[in-house]
């Protein structure tokens, strides 16, 4: 499943970023302009990250991260403008094309693209901070997320801290009736009918790019998330918003010699 799923992954977030990058890295507001898109990233810096890299002891201006998920570069803007270095990552070119012309001023930011799972462009113990918000709870299945996980323990250095945004909730979001179409339209995706099931979505009154398991995603409790992390040799330092879509882990990486 894994190659066919991350191919997946890659032309269906390249359709949506040619169609409206905008909306669908943050599908709450639908009339997205270039300045409300930014600003909201910035907001987001402030009331997401701000209090938690506070907590862990790391000081932006001295450090590298990476995010994962970097999309048009939402949050990206707000990350160069503190961090010493950037490493911006994105499985669609599409979405990094667009954020490479909304960032062209940021000279401390990288661009590395991924497979949907390997950071292997990034070294190995090169990032104090890692992050991924709006990304992890579109993976089409929980082995991808833990190797994203165990990737991102990876390229941190022994210490370094890490937060990332995972769908926690498993409670159904709309009534049976909305459940079985949407079942229907994933099924038909995941055999490759993808534009039959774009056709049947549009005669709904649904997105036709908001269906497919490469949107719907996952969900995980968080103590599958817990055990990944560990097992990847990060060590949790908590959960927020658990049992909920916007779920958070945040922790550190293990130093070197302690489980």
């Amino acid at each position: 499943m894994g190659l066919k799923a991350t191919n997946a992954m890659r032309r269906d977030w390249n359709e949506r970023a040619r169609k409206d990058a905008f909306l669908y890295i943050a599908s709450w507001k639908d009339d997205w302009s270039e300045e409300s898109f930014f600003a909201s990233g910035e907001a987001d810096y402030e009331r997401l990250v701000e209090p938690t890299i506070a907590r862990l002891g790391i000081t932006p201006a001295e450090s590298a991260m990476g995010e994962l998920g970097c999309g048009a570069g939402r949050m990206t803007r707000a990350f160069a403008r503190r961090f010493r270095a950037v490493t911006a990552i994105d499985i669609s070119e599409e979405m990094q094309a667009r954020a490479k012309r909304y960032l062209k001023d940021s000279d401390n930011v990288r661009w590395a693209p991924t497979d949907g799972v390997s950071l292997t462009g990034i070294e190995t113990g090169s990032m104090d901070f890692v992050f991924s918000y709006l990304v992890l709870q579109h993976y089409p299945s929980a082995e991808l997320i833990a190797g994203s996980i165990k990737e991102m323990m990876r390229i941190l250095r022994p210490g370094g801290a890490f937060l990332f945004q995972f769908n926690g909730s498993r409670k159904a979001t709309m009534n049976w009736r909305g459940g079985v179409a949407s079942a229907a339209l994933d099924g038909l995706c995941s055999i490759g009918f993808k534009r039959v099931a774009q056709s049947c979505a549009r005669f709904a009154g649904i997105d036709p790019d908001m269906i497919g398991k490469t949107w719907r995603g996952v969900a995980l409790c968080s103590e599958e998330v817990d055990r990944m992390v560990r097992s990847a040799g990060g060590a949790p330092a908590g959960f927020e918003g658990e049992n909920s879509p916007l779920a958070w882990c945040f922790g550190r990486k293990a130093s070197q010699g302690n489980p």
